[in-house]
């Protein structure tokens, strides 16, 4: 059973590395499959071959807010080196 202050997270640190993993909660799926859907779109809204710089604009403000939003409800990170024992 999950340690209940694990629990709380959306995103568990990565074992190796730096960053989040998959989303371990429903809300983390949420907001992981929203994310792919808006960056799906972004092709279709804003199409590359007409306005490149507004799509890429568009798909940097996507990645940012995953990444914010991991940061506030994801695992504490830093540079691992895998699981200690």
């Amino acid at each position: 059973m999950a340690d209940k202050s694990q629990a709380q997270y959306w995103f568990p640190a990565k074992t190796y590395g730096w960053g989040w993993g998959m989303p371990i909660t429903w809300q983390g799926w949420l907001v992981f499959l929203s994310a792919l859907a808006l960056f799906a779109c972004g092709a279709f809204l804003l199409p590359p071959q007409e306005s490149l710089a507004l799509y890429i604009i568009y798909e940097v403000v996507i990645a940012g807010a995953l990444v914010g939003v991991c940061w506030l409800k994801g695992e504490p990170t830093s540079w691992r080196w895998g699981k200690k024992k």
